[in-house]
């Protein structure tokens, strides 16, 4: 079939690269490639959110403004925002880093609650006109509400502000692409939904579809994870014709060898000037506060205390899979604090009744438990690891049978009442019903933003006397 007689639209998509700043030089230099191979086609380029990761030193030390940058060397058409910048980048911050960005940030479905419009760096979508050829793009991210609430977002549900957005674009435009940070399960109900949708480039929940869904029409697609491979699809529209038709689809592997001088020049830079921004001294230790994943340690008992201290709560817990080394003696920089306790988590308060607190700490004594790998929910660790706490002293005897091992629990100095409901600080993450799922059956749950645990740990350790405390036992 001949150039001369047919119209090309490529669109090249990522997601979810998570700041894997290593993959961001190859993903570049394939859609370079991408771009010269279609010739006189038409090419867009379009992220499904998630770009950004504090997790990553480049991101911590710039606030995004090294994403931004290489968003822009790379040459995105438009991008949508993850619930990792929306909700882990102080949006003043984020606010400064996308006033440098040079395509639109487009969703359909937040507003800020004070005014009810979208933060003006958004746009609900957006028509580009390419080589005669129209397409509108909008977007939508994971509504987690309580938490965008904080922020003073409004997160709406996404499926009727998407409905409405393609009833507008339909009749105006000659393709549609709805870019959706909601996961596979959303993105396959949307598809047989709502009609008018030519495309869904998916994210959010890491799917790799290698050859795209076909459902009611709609192209499903996903690029996996961590920059490791760039999507593709193609649509066609003979000139005779008046509607674009599906072509071909899938996912281009990205090769740690291929290389973007102008992207691999710009994150070493952002790498330098992160580096010297995470060299601030944060606090001065005289011991160092070792870690164990499968017992009591020091450093663990550090991280309770600070959301003990920093929630004024009956008790304190946590788990020690946050932290990824011990802390050790001297000069502490804020750099050590984030590759220590990188997880984009915050602290949260709840009440808990007695009953679930035992059955936490039940768990917490056992392997299959504490051994327990975690992925995703803002875990940046490897493993669960023990339960550790501060207000709450637990007597233990591992003689005893699993799940009965917990001889006394003594909070605020009076035995633990299993009907009664305490006030607990913990973490988000086991709000969301993983690792130890009691944590989870809390009510009147308030998140706490946008602090992460790892400013906790900062402000704990020059707090008088916290390090001699991180050594009090526990469990006993």
């Amino acid at each position: 079939m001949s150039q001369d007689t047919t119209e090309i639209l490529t669109i090249l998509h990522t997601n979810d690269i998570h700041s894997h700043f290593e993959m961001m030089s190859g993903n570049a230099a394939v859609i370079s490639r991408e771009k010269k191979a279609a010739e006189n086609g038409t090419v867009l380029v379009l992220d499904i959110g998630d770009h950004m990761d504090r997790a990553a030193m480049e991101t911590e030390g710039t606030m995004g403004q090294a994403n931004v940058d290489v968003i822009n060397l790379t040459g995105y058409d438009a991008i949508t925002i993850g619930n990792n910048e929306g909700l882990t980048v102080p949006l003043e911050d984020l606010s400064a880093a996308y006033a440098g960005l040079q395509c639109p940030v487009v969703c359909c479905n937040i507003k800020e609650i004070d005014g009810g419009k979208p933060p003006s760096w958004m746009k609900e979508y957006i028509i580009l006109e390419r080589t005669g050829i129209k397409i509108g793009i909008t977007a939508a991210t994971a509504a987690f509400s309580s938490f965008y609430q904080l922020l003073g977002w409004e997160a709406q549900e996404p499926v009727a502000k998407i409905r409405q957005q393609v009833e507008f674009l339909r009749s105006q435009v000659d393709v549609v692409i709805l870019m959706s940070h909601l996961g596979i399960n959303a993105d396959k109900n949307i598809a047989e939904q709502v009609s008018g949708i030519d495309i869904i480039l998916g994210g959010h929940t890491h799917h790799l579809l290698e050859e795209p869904l076909i459902l009611n029409g709609t192209v499903v697609c996903g690029a996996g994870k961590f920059g490791g491979y760039v999507g593709k699809v193609i649509l066609e529209r003979k000139r005779e014709d008046s509607t674009f038709q599906y072509r071909s689809g899938g996912v281009i592997p990205v090769g740690h060898h291929e290389i973007h001088t102008d992207v691999e020049l710009a994150i070493l830079q952002h790498r330098e000037q992160a580096d010297h921004r995470l060299q601030e001294t944060a606090a001065l230790t005289g011991r160092e506060l070792t870690l164990d994943y499968t017992a009591e340690s020091p450093f663990a008992n550090l991280l309770a205390q600070a959301v003990y201290h920093y929630t004024d709560t009956d008790l304190a817990i946590v788990n020690a899979g946050q932290l990824l080394g011990p802390l050790p003696s001297g000069t502490i920089t804020d750099g050590m604090i984030h590759a220590l306790c990188p997880s984009p988590i915050n602290p949260c308060v709840m009440t808990l009744k007695g009953s679930y607190i035992l059955q936490a700490l039940e768990e917490s004594l056992i392997p299959d438990y504490y051994n327990r790998e975690i992925k995703g929910y803002g875990f940046r660790g490897r493993v669960l690891g023990v339960l550790a706490l501060d207000g709450i002293q637990v007597s233990y005897d591992l003689r005893r049978p699993e799940g009965n091992r917990i001889v006394q629990a003594i909070v605020q100095g009076k035995p633990l009442e299993l009907d009664k409901k305490y006030r607990v600080g913990t973490l988000d993450m086991f709000t969301f019903k993983v690792g130890y799922e009691s944590l989870s059956w809390g009510e009147n749950i308030t998140y706490l933003l946008p602090e992460f645990i790892r400013d906790l740990l900062r402000q704990e350790l020059i707090r008088p006397g916290a390090l001699e405390q991180s050594f009090y036992q526990r469990w006993l």
